[in-house]
């Protein structure tokens, strides 16, 4: 599946990594952000093949820098 504001990629040793990917908002969380996250995390909780999760980010500046409001 593809997402607006997130990267999702499963190794084949099941390792699935979300990267948050607004790297000019320094990450911050926005409402489409949590929509890509509530959906991205039920699908790869609906698998048999995800056994762990990392979560990171795009940019270096900051991982996440709180939330656009």
């Amino acid at each position: 599946m593809t997402y607006e504001t997130i990267l999702v990629d499963v190794d084949p040793d099941g390792v699935a990594t979300i990267t948050l990917n607004r790297p000019e908002a320094h990450n911050a969380l926005n409402r489409a952000m949590v929509d890509d996250l509530h959906a991205a995390l039920a699908d790869l909780e609906a698998r048999d093949d995800v056994r762990a999760l990392i979560v990171t980010s795009a940019g270096a500046k900051a991982f996440m820098s709180g939330a656009d409001i």
